[in-house]
């Protein structure tokens, strides 16, 4: 098997972290490629693996990536595996790790499920975004695993958010900003922001104002067949787009255009650990006093 290790941060968590998955990898017989920027961290310790730059991967000569950190590091491996669709186990480095299969602390004996193949894949739909005033930063990875959001920059006042949807106006939402979301995405800003929680199946994106100043309008769910269309206005020259994270800088006027990608994501999710089980230990679902009498 041959595997690619990313992680964004060089941290001592996660470079320990990383010796011991080369250690236990490499005693399987199985080949390591690592990126790039973390090869001096590795420098110590006695290994066979080769180092790739962020744009060398292809799903010609790649079976897995590691994604090693939390999920911020997770979203940015997205932009390795574009896509090629090869599958991403997220292990756990950081503090809440929702799209992290697999928690450091449980390292040796979750690899072992992994090696054994005791795994499903998940497929996890992306958003594809484009605009009316071409930004060439942009259309290098023009796809959000999370959410896509619209928010103010360089000034207090609200925005007017324009959207549409399959060429119908919706609404102008009068807010602090305006997040986009995938299911995958649900369990972020957007819950942050009031928004409902959808499992990772299902078919739908979650429109969900920040800090709406017309109170009535809450977050609303639609179809992830749908082509939506926005237009920003506001006091300040320029405002904020952000794929994951990921920041880009607009002119007022610059039109968004937003569909489902036509691949998807696909993360692994080792025996026993699925979505409902990680809602319940993140959130605490059940964790209540009233639940132990």
């Amino acid at each position: 098997m041959r595997i690619a290790i990313f992680s964004a941060f060089t941290n001592s968590e996660t470079i320990n972290t990383i010796k011991e998955i080369i250690t236990i990898s490499e005693k399987l017989n199985h080949e390591i490629i690592i990126i790039e920027s973390l090869k001096k961290d590795l420098e110590s310790i006695k290994h066979n693996c080769k180092f790739f730059e962020k744009n060398e991967i292809s799903n010609s000569n790649l079976d897995f990536l590691f994604s090693v950190g939390g999920d911020g590091t997770l979203l940015r491996s997205i932009t390795i595996v574009k896509n090629t669709e090869i599958p991403i186990l997220g292990i756990n480095t950081g503090n809440l790790g929702f799209l992290t299969s697999l928690q450091k602390e449980y390292l040796k004996s979750g690899l072992k499920l992994f090696f054994d193949k005791k795994y499903t894949l998940v497929n996890r739909s992306l958003l594809n975004v484009k605009t009316k005033n071409k930004i060439d930063s942009l259309n290098e990875f023009n796809f959000a695993l999370n959410e896509v959001s619209i928010n103010r920059k360089d000034t207090t006042s609200m925005l007017s958010i324009e959207t549409s949807i399959n060429d119908q106006s919706l609404t102008t939402y009068w807010a602090d900003g305006l997040i986009i979301s995938t299911p995958t995405g649900s369990t972020g800003y957007s819950l942050s922001s009031g928004g409902p929680i959808l499992s990772p199946n299902t078919k739908t994106w979650v429109l969900n104002p920040i800090a709406p100043h017309n109170i009535n309008v809450r977050p609303l769910i639609i179809s992830d067949s749908s082509n939506i269309k926005i237009s920003v206005k506001g006091k300040g020259e320029n405002f904020l787009l952000s794929l994951d994270s990921r920041i880009f800088t607009l002119k007022n006027g610059n039109e968004i255009f937003l569909k489902k990608a036509s691949f998807n994501v696909k993360t692994v999710e080792l025996k026993g650990d699925f979505f409902f089980k990680t809602l319940r230990e993140k959130l605490f679902w059940g964790k209540d006093q009233r639940n132990t009498q």
